[in-house]
């Protein structure tokens, strides 16, 4: 009995070494997956005119048999198949000359909505690079025309952050893994993954079930976190780490890559400061920046900017911050921790709060000053 076409295309996919452009060709010369698969190896090299041990007919046998094997798992688990010349294949990704020639995903977002955001950053996220993550999505949640989807790859920090923020938010969210969806990695985060699928977001993977986890994994799944989006948004990272490596790679798709800066004293904005330092990413500070910048259509309700209200509601924190602040013109956040006594990670979160209010405004130097409106 001749086995599913689903199993040939599996089984093609796992052909090591194919990208999208080499697959093509040899789908051109030999017709289809299952010729690949039936053809003997002598005629296989002589289309192609050459030799190559993915020829050897042991090999392509090997790869049949753990195709069978993977698509019983992926009938069992109800997981879609999305090969590269599917219709529903992501479009940004299909721009990418190394994108995966199969995608396995649980869940039913989709990949093709108008705006796609990645959001990257270190797994020590600090109190700072939180408050940005959740202020970020829930402002693009509530002044973007179309709701965006939100893509990141579930690990510990800012990635598994920006999930929650869509999810609290209401908005579509995908995590790319770095294995197979028969686990979930790091354990801790399966309750996070659950709900995004449940709330109409994604787990996608181009690994099989049958594939071991490595190290390479997670660097290699940061090309499709890039490609997958129109922008990556690095919210903290040392001066070295993942989230560079998925910004490196998505100038190399010609995406846009922006970043929170922070003081040059803090080990988990050193990355994101050399980042604007290198004009390799653009300064973001505010939902409104990633908007403006990438012109993607706003709701009408929020286009027409409303007059700030005369007396904003403030936290006692927020009120000790302004009163301090208000007895200069500038001031830097060194100089804010002596006036009011509070710690500087608390400090900074409040910060943030109090920039997205239009409260206060940093200005060069590493110095912030009250906003001022005329009546």
């Amino acid at each position: 009995m001749t086995p599913p076409h689903d199993v040939f295309r599996i089984a093609f996919a796992s052909v090591r070494g194919l990208t999208r452009s080499i697959a093509a060709e040899i789908l051109a010369r030999c017709g289809s997956e299952e010729e690949f698969f039936s053809l003997p190896a002598s005629r296989l090299s002589s289309l192609m005119q050459h030799s190559a041990r993915i020829f050897d007919s042991a090999y392509r046998d090997s790869l049949l048999r753990q195709a069978e094997k993977e698509y019983d798992f992926v009938l069992c688990n109800n997981i879609r198949l999305t090969y590269f010349t599917d219709p529903g294949y992501p479009a940004r990704l299909a721009e990418a000359d190394d994108a995966p020639l199969m995608l396995y995903t649980l869940g039913d977002a989709d990949l093709n909505p108008p705006a796609v955001i990645g959001i990257v950053g270190t797994r020590h996220m600090t109190p700072y690079g939180r408050d940005f993550t959740s202020a970020l999505v829930s402002g693009l949640a509530a002044t973007l025309a179309a709701p965006p989807l939100i893509v990141s790859g579930l690990a510990f920090g800012v990635d598994v952050e920006a999930h929650r923020a869509a999810l609290s938010a209401g908005l579509p969210t995908a995590a790319v893994l770095a294995h197979g969806l028969n686990t979930i990695y790091p354990a801790q985060h399966r309750d996070v993954a659950a709900r995004m699928v449940r709330s109409g977001g994604m787990l996608i993977s181009d690994y099989r079930s049958c594939d071991p986890v490595h190290k390479g994994n997670f660097l290699a799944r940061n090309r499709i976190v890039a490609a997958l989006c129109d922008c990556i948004v690095v919210v903290e990272s040392a001066a070295k780490g993942g989230a560079l490596s998925t910004a490196a790679v998505a100038a190399r798709y010609n995406r846009d890559i922006f970043a929170l800066p922070g003081r040059c004293s803090d080990k988990y904005s050193a990355g994101c400061n050399n980042l604007i330092a290198r004009n390799v990413a653009q300064l973001i500070t505010s939902p409104d920046d990633l908007a403006a910048a990438m012109r993607w259509p706003l709701r009408a309700d929020s286009q027409t900017p409303s007059q700030p209200a005369l007396f904003p509601e403030l936290s006692p924190v927020e009120q000790t911050i302004l009163d301090a602040m208000s007895r200069r013109d500038d001031i830097t956040l060194s100089e804010l921790t002596v006036a009011t006594g509070l710690p500087v990670g608390r400090l900074m979160a409040v910060m943030v709060d109090l920039e997205f209010k239009r409260l206060i405004s940093p200005v060069p130097g590493g110095l912030y000053r009250l906003v001022a409106y005329s009546s």
